[in-house]
């Protein structure tokens, strides 16, 4: 009987214990709970906009960790450069259509983080960047035929490049570099431009045989015009050698070496005229 009395006499000092390490277990488990709550860590290539309730306090928070209150929230904002490609179809100045790969390489400063989440959010990919690049490359675009796009591509590059950075820079978003990945047409236009292009070196060699030829015409009639200068050259001084002896001999010729000449070639016989008296000598035959 008395120890069934003693058991009932500890048995509330046993509970009241008890009651009171529960409540000490649920109070430390709070402020495990809340103290987790006070401590943030940003990862390296991120910063932590701070909010209170949601509104931006205007507070950043550097890789590393952090305490703050309760009641705040933390939001980590990519600082890293970062890659993004957007498929486009656009229409050439004629009215080609074209599909393009565009690619860019972006990047927001850490203390533009807070800016960019107050007024875009953390969806400014698909909220500023999408759409001013899609405005940019088909605007530029439209000012190029469909072959200028293939032969100036480089040049189209650029100047998306161009006009793009200066609209994102108004949204606080650099853009560190650009290419065009990629342009695709329509298989008629390509099969269209192929066809030109062969005709084009069809062409080109047609009109190189045919300068081939007049350059192969011309050197022959410059040999054939050479020939003849030679040979009338030759002709020339042949004749002039030959005046030139004949001259020679003209001069050194008197009446006595005609006269042997004369009578070297003479066969004997006088040529005759008929007279009155009978035939008659014409030269008269000296008498030695």
């Amino acid at each position: 009987m008395m120890n069934i009395q003693n058991n009932m006499n500890i048995s509330p000092r046993l509970r009241g214990r008890g009651k009171k390490i529960a409540a000490a277990a649920v109070i430390v488990l709070a402020v495990i709970i809340i103290a987790s709550t006070c401590v943030v860590s940003i990862p390296t290539g991120f910063t932590g906009v701070v909010t209170n309730f949601g509104k931006v306090t205007g507070r950043t928070l550097d890789p590393g960790i952090h305490f703050k209150a309760p009641w705040q929230s933390t939001v980590k904002m990519d600082t890293r450069i970062q890659v993004k490609t957007v498929d486009l179809s656009c229409f050439s100045s004629d009215i080609q259509e074209v599909m393009i790969n565009y690619a860019l390489n972006i990047q927001i400063a850490s203390h533009d983080t807070k800016t960019i989440y107050s007024t875009i959010g953390t969806d400014y990919y698909n909220v500023v960047i999408v759409p001013n690049v899609a405005e940019c490359v088909k605007t530029v675009c439209a000012k190029y035929n469909a072959e200028d796009l293939i032969s100036q591509r480089a040049e189209l590059a650029k100047t998306i490049e161009q006009m793009l950075s200066e609209r994102l820079r108004a949204y606080n978003i650099a853009v560190i570099s650009t290419s065009i990945t990629d342009i695709d047409f329509k298989a008629s236009f390509t099969d269209a431009v192929e066809a030109k292009q062969v005709a084009q070196q069809n062409k080109l060699r047609a009109e190189t045989e045919a300068e081939q030829k007049v350059i192969e015409a011309e050197a022959e009639q410059r040999v054939r015009k050479i020939n003849a200068d030679a040979q009338a050259y030759e002709m020339k001084i042949k004749a002039e050698a030959e005046a030139e002896a004949n001259r020679r001999i003209a001069e050194s010729l008197n009446e006595d070496i005609l006269r042997k000449m004369y009578y070297d070639n003479w066969d004997g016989k006088l040529p005759t005229v008929m007279g009155g008296e009978g035939a008659m000598s014409l030269i008269e035959v000296p008498q030695n």
